[in-house]
């Protein structure tokens, strides 16, 4: 157990917090979770400033502690808004906190904001510390069943005004019952029983670092039974526990429907093994199938829960204990019965008023329970191995060490198999409506136990009654012999010989010995080995239904055992035969020994020995041939049964005659037939007949010492085998923890050297690619170099090279300017002599006039240009208007809808004042774009006026022909100008531009046509 210093508690205190909206019709709750384990405030006010002024603690050791720190367990604390007139939650935000931070010496609080927090304008925080303190709880009620929490059970309509809270039991002292419910309500009575029949495997709750008491400790039961603590009588061997079935009953007053709910309310009994003050294991019995809905069970007859449940040690989860296999689990046969009262007659007739604290515990020898303890023992027993193994034991059988009631019926036969732990639990029921006051004979029982169960080996039992027993054979049963024989193992797959034996035993055939093949025989890869002394036959007797269920259920397990004389024995594998097989074969049919006609059916194959360890591979084939003979039905109605442990029979000792008188006439009588001698012969006789006696009753003190010597040993030898297994099974899980922690540590090694070449690696190959670098910068650096020396002699032979074409074009300019200065002067010559001469003059009034038409079409060209230009300026700007006037009204609209979402609840002035202010903004927009328009038009006005005149026909009459392509033009001008407009998508055929220019196009047309 851990020490008391040991023992720690971590607590979180969470004190207050800030910044949280005010919320006046909710609560505010922190719920905490650890390692499974779920904590909560108390709810307090959704203020701004809430204080919760609470501490969260957890019990845990220090290993606990250890583990949860190296695996970073996070404690996680979620805050939630309650509503508690709809008892909805609103998660808000959580906060993880690292249990490393936890430290045993005292920390100042810190302020812990909300992550995911639901108020995103609040920044929301919390002041918790977490700090651990050693538990100084002296832990003695730390075994007692703890209440189940209260559940919201569903009252029914006819209990529609009873809250689910008030259905409690109370003691009535006075009328020595518990009254669950109103008074009102509770018409009927109940007794309600709990029985602890048997328990197996109670040493694997043992663990092995724990110390029991010096002495010899006490093991015993505990449950809390409507509030009252109930224990049983202890015993002190876990391996074999001994002791009675005992039964607690309560007597209730209730009805129905309110006992329905309460068992729904407190749906579990927890029942408790324990030592002194500790608990060792616990489990639960459900209680809600005692009463179904709908069910009226009840008023027929008990109604029981029962069975055998499994025992869980403390913490499990915590402890993170490997799960025990089902063979080896510890469990408890537990029997819960609720009946109305009266209903057994002989019950109520021998029922005495009740007792005033109304609980009474009372032993019942069960004897369908003790049959299941036994059973249950024998299963994982061996037997004494007998050298006959043809017995013919019988499967059903039945004695009474006195004569039978007419009342008492036979036993169905369907529970004439060995008895099971629903048979036991039926039988039990029964039991239990027995009166406190029947006791059975514990002889009786001690004789009938080993009849009821059908094996001989356990009939020692039965060895303390009279030897001339007699054990009855139903009717029904059929004489079988079945008889296997292993007959070679072949087709071997592990890479070793193997020095091999092969075991099995089958409970079923009368005996649990073990049956093995002699002597250990050696094989080798591709060969074929035949075993010795492998044939085996059984005779018993059972009925042929219970021999098929028992096949089909069962099969024959073959163990493969390699016997070394350096070490022990080791389990290689186990072959399953499946003996259902036989069944479907063909039946042959011959003659007894006594003429009368017999079945046998045989069934030979080859089945695979697997491995019990690791993967689960074929280790070698096993060829059998396996025979069932039926001799029909059993002749022999009743079997003796005789004592094997005989005491020496007592000496007969013989009275010793007188001898007669002497005769008078003798005179001289012999030495030999004197008185004195005779007296002293039978002296010595009896001397010697009572050391007989005495040696004869040393004899036997002798052989009971070394029978009660004997049954110490083994009773020694099987805890020892008990512990043994135990701590191998441990061993097993720990080698097992073991293995994988190195194979995660060769892992890590593997990674470790694989991360150690990739760095070095990574070392060399920077380091040759910084030397490449640097090898290439240098060889860049002398390339560099070179190349500017180069440059620099071929700019100086380029310098030299133009030094002297500038020497050579000097000296051809010089010449060209002589030369030009020559023809200059020739030139003026000449212009003097042909300016005389009319025809140039008139050749020279044609150039100028040439040039002046070249300069006004290069004004016409940049006019249209500009025209061009402008027309393509103009439609941007309509467009760029547009469009300014699109977002202008998109960001008018989203101002105005986000002014009415933020204006929502002002006063309706308010809201009418913005209206207006923004109507007279929208207004006055409009103003300045009309005027805009209005400039834009009196700039085209400006810029065209010759095409207005040419549109009103005020040019002169002589130039029809022009005015004509005027009027195309202009025509065509105003087309253009009106398509451009409509393109934007700014205007459109109601506006006053266009009906403008469309005016103006219909006077153009209008004139055109007059003129033709």
């Amino acid at each position: 157990m851990v020490s008391k210093s040991d023992q720690l508690l971590i607590v979180v205190s969470i004190l207050e917090g800030r910044h949280f909206p005010k919320r006046p019709k909710h609560m505010l709750i922190v719920e905490a979770k650890f390692d499974g384990e779920q904590l909560a405030t108390d709810p307090v006010d959704h203020t701004d400033q809430p204080e919760f002024a609470t501490e969260l603690a957890w019990e845990i050791d220090r290993k606990a502690l250890h583990q949860h720190r190296l695996q970073r367990t996070p404690i996680k604390l979620q805050c939630f808004a309650l509503d508690p007139s709809t008892s909805a939650r609103e998660t808000i935000g959580y906060v993880v906190l690292d249990l490393r931070t936890a430290q045993e010496t005292k920390q100042a609080p810190k302020w812990y904001q909300l992550l995911s927090n639901k108020y995103t304008k609040f920044k929301s925080e919390i002041q918790i510390s977490i700090a651990l303190e050693t538990d100084t709880k002296a832990p003695v009620d730390s075994f007692k069943a703890k209440g189940a929490p209260p559940r919201d059970g569903k009252v029914p309509a006819s209990l529609s005004g009873l809250d689910p809270k008030d259905i409690v039991a109370v003691l009535n002292e006075e009328g020595g019952y518990h009254q669950i419910g109103p008074a009102g309500y509770c018409t009927d009575f109940f007794i309600m029983s709990v029985t602890i029949a048997f328990a197996t495997q109670l040493e694997q709750l043992i663990p092995c670092t724990m110390k029991l008491p010096e002495r010899q400790p006490e093991f015993f039961f505990y449950y809390s039974l409507l509030g009252n603590d109930v224990t049983n009588e202890p015993f002190s061997d876990l391996i074999n526990p001994n002791f009675e079935p005992e039964r607690a009953s309560v007597r209730i007053r209730s009805s129905i429907e309110i006992l329905r709910v309460y068992l729904t309310l407190h749906s579990k009994l927890q029942i408790h093994l324990c030592c002194g003050d500790q608990s060792l294991g616990s489990t639960e019995i459900p209680l809600t199938g005692l009463l179904k809905k709908g069910s009226t069970e009840i008023n027929h007859r008990p109604v029981t829960v029962e069975g055998a449940f499994t025992l869980d040690p403390p913490n499990r989860a915590k402890q993170k204990l490997a799960p025990i296999p089902v063979e080896l689990a510890p469990t408890v046969g537990v029997s819960v019965a609720l009946q109305r009262e009266g209903m057994d007659a002989q019950a109520s007739s021998n029922a005495p008023s009740p007792p005033p604290a109304s609980l009474i515990c009372h032993n019942v020898a069960l004897l369908c329970i003790a049959l299941s303890l036994i059973e249950l023992k024998t299963q994982n027993e061996h037997e004494p191995h007998h050298s006959k193994k043809r017995v013919l034991t019988p499967i059903k059988e039945n004695t009474h060490t006195g004569p039978q009631s007419p009342s008492e019926s036979p036993v169905p036969p369907h529970n004439q198999s060995p008895p099971t732990k629903d048979d036991a639990t039926e039988s039990e029921v029964e039991s239990l409506l027995y009166d406190k006051d029947t006791k059975l004979n514990p002889k009786a029982i001690s004789s009938s136990v080993p009849a009821l169960l059908a094996k001989p080996v356990t009939t020692s039992i039965a060895s303390e009654t009279a030897s001339g027993q007699k054990i009855a054979v139903p009717a029904t049963s059929h004489h079988f012999c079945f008889s296997i024989d292993l007959r070679s193992i072949h087709d071997l797959e592990v890479g070793f010989p193997i020095n091999c034996i092969l075991r099995y035993s089958y409970p079923f055939f009368g005996s649990a010995a073990p049956i093995m093949t002699n002597p250990p025989v050696e094989v080798r890869k591709n060969m074929e080995v035949f075993l010795p002394q492998s044939y085996c036959a059984f005779d018993f007797a059972t009925l042929p239904h219970q021999l098929q269920d028992t096949f089909l259920r069962i099969p024959l397990l073959v163990e493969l055992w390699h016997k070394d004389k350096m070490s022990k024995d080791l389990l290689l594998g186990i072959a399953r035969i499946q003996l259902s097989n036989i069944l479907s074969s063909e039946k042959t049919r011959f003659l007894g020994s006594n003429g009368e006609q017999c079945w046998r059916q045989t069934f030979s194959e080859s089945v695979p020995i697997v491995a019990t360890q690791g993967s689960n591979n074929r280790i070698v084939d096993l060829s059998y041939t396996v025979t069932l003979e039926d001799y029909g039905l059993v002749k022999m109605r009743e079997i003796f049964v005789s004592d094997s442990s005989q005491g020496l029979s007592a000496v007969q000792q013989k009275p010793s005659s007188v001898p007669p008188a002497p005769c008078p006439s003798e005179i001289q009588t012999e030495p030999r037939e004197t008185l004195e001698y005779k007296a002293a012969l039978e002296l010595e006789m009896w001397k010697e007949m009572q050391e007989d006696i005495f040696e004869n009753q040393l004899k036997q003190k002798e052989l009971a010492h070394m029978q009660a010597l004997a049954e110490e040993w083994k009773k020694r030898d099987r805890e020892r085998e008990s512990l043994v297994k135990k701590k191998v099974a441990e061993y097993t899980i720990l080698e097992g923890k073991l293995q994988k922690t190195l194979i995660d540590l060769e892992k890590r090694e593997q990674q470790l050297a694989i991360a150690e070449s990739e760095l070095q690696r990574e070392r060399r190959e920077l380091k040759s690619e910084r030397e490449r670098n640097l090898q290439e910068l240098q060889d860049s650096i002398r390339r560099a170099k070179e190349d500017c020396v180069h440059q620099v002699e071929l700019e100086r032979l380029k310098m030299k090279q133009l030094e002297e074409d500038k020497h050579r074009l000097q000296q051809q300019l010089n010449d060209a300017e002589n030369k030009y200065k020559t023809l200059e002067k020739e030139f003026h010559q000449f212009k003097d002599q042909q300016s005389s001469k009319p025809e140039i003059r008139l050749q020279s009034e044609i150039n100028l006039l040439t040039l002046e038409k070249v300069e006004l079409e290069r004004k016409l060209e940049s006019a249209t240009k500009s025209k061009l230009h402008y027309k393509q300026q103009w439609g941007r700007a309509l467009k760029e208007l547009a469009r300014l006037k699109q977002r202008e009204q998109e960001s008018q609209m989203a101002r105005l809808k986000k002014q009415q979402e933020e204006l929502e609840q002002m006063r309706l002035r308010y809201l009418a004042a913005e209206e207006k202010d923004t109507v007279k903004t929208e207004r006055q927009e409009l103003l300045d774009i009309r005027n805009e328009l209005n400039r834009l038009r009196q700039q085209e006005q400006k810029q065209y006026p010759d095409s207005r005149e040419i549109a009103s026909g005020k040019m002169d009459g002589p130039h029809g022909s022009a005015l004509e392509e005027g009027l195309d033009d202009y025509l065509t001008r105003l087309i253009e100008e009106r398509d451009t407009l409509m393109r934007t998508g700014v205007y459109n055929h109601e506006d006053r531009i266009i009906s403008e220019l469309d005016r103006q196009i219909r006077e153009v047309l209008a004139k055109n046509n007059a003129s033709n």
